[in-house]
């Protein structure tokens, strides 16, 4: 059984040149088969808004959304490097109101971690939440919180002066003792400057090949929705959208036939008890009774 990473082990992976390799999940069983895989971090993403629970925009998720999914998450990848998102509005309003939601998220959620959204804006939420003992993750470029505000899903850093935005926001986050920066739809040049900048590691989504990691969205990389939208930054591994919705129409079509069920699916009276049922598992066999010792015990006298 592989050792849970930590933010140190993380750190070591970027001297290293250890690539970290991180995907969001956001129940049970994606987690499950994130573990099983390998994958070093798992992120529980506010993209749970756009990719599970149908919204626009990942505006409508709450702290809530993100304790309930990040649970769900925990309980399956016990040995993985957890961070938890903190949703829109749930940190900045109040020095208070952050503390609380923060450590909502990772009482009840069971993260490791969590991330935040913004620059230097948001340093001394950060820092707060640090000196309280909770590793923070940053999060710059393209920030789907603000998208409203940045007119946009736009690649950023085209230009000299948001490049060196990018780049103090990036040294702010570090300072205020966050242990790693995503860095989302940046130009490769201005991520490969950040990441030589930087102690921590950076994490890239559309951000190129210089960063210290990579992540990717579950449903992308499997292509696990419906529509799919192609994105120039996602590969995809397997199309198991398509096996998914072949495979449900087989089930109708063999309703509907009257092909399901079939002889193997049903019970008749006085058949032999089934090995499993529901989740597997064998079933129950009563031990043999030892009938010569029941009746010793009889013939033992009263006092």
């Amino acid at each position: 059984m592989r050792k849970r990473l930590t933010i140190h082990s993380l750190l070591k992976m970027k001297q290293e040149r250890n690539a970290i390799s991180v995907l969001t999940a956001y129940d049970y069983p994606s987690a499950k088969l994130a573990e099983e895989a390998g994958i070093d971090v798992i992120l529980v993403g506010d993209s749970l808004g756009n990719v599970v629970l149908g919204y626009e925009t990942t505006i409508p998720v709450t702290v809530d959304d993100i304790v309930y999914h990040t649970r769900s998450v925990a309980r399956a990848a016990g040995n993985t490097f957890i961070v938890a998102d903190m949703p829109f509005l749930s940190y900045g309003a109040s020095r208070e109101a952050t503390l609380l939601n923060a450590a909502k998220i990772m009482q009840q959620g069971g993260a490791q971690a969590l991330k935040l959204e913004g620059g230097a804006e948001i340093a001394s939420d950060v820092e707060a939440l640090v000196q309280a003992g909770i590793p923070v993750m940053g999060h710059l470029g393209l920030t789907p919180q603000s998208v409203h505000q940045l007119g946009g899903y736009k690649v950023q850093g085209k230009t000299e002066k948001d490049a060196q935005k990018l780049m103090e926001d990036a040294l702010a986050l570090e300072k205020a003792g966050a242990f790693s920066i995503v860095l989302e739809l940046v130009t490769e040049p201005v991520a490969e400057a950040i990441s030589k900048a930087l102690t921590i590691p950076t994490i890239g989504i559309g951000a190129g090949r210089a960063c210290d990691g990579q992540v990717l969205v579950y449903h992308d990389i499997l292509q696990y929705s419906s529509p799919y939208f192609e994105k120039k930054f996602v590969k995809t591994y397997a199309d198991i959208g398509s096996t998914i919705r072949g495979a449900i129409e087989s089930f109708v079509d063999e309703v509907k036939t009257n092909q399901f069920p079939a002889e193997e699916h049903v019970f008749q009276p006085g058949s032999a008890a089934p090995a499993a049922l529901y989740g597997g598992g064998t079933a129950k066999t009563e031990e043999p009774r030892n009938t010569a010792k029941e009746s010793q015990r009889k013939e033992v006298p009263l006092a």
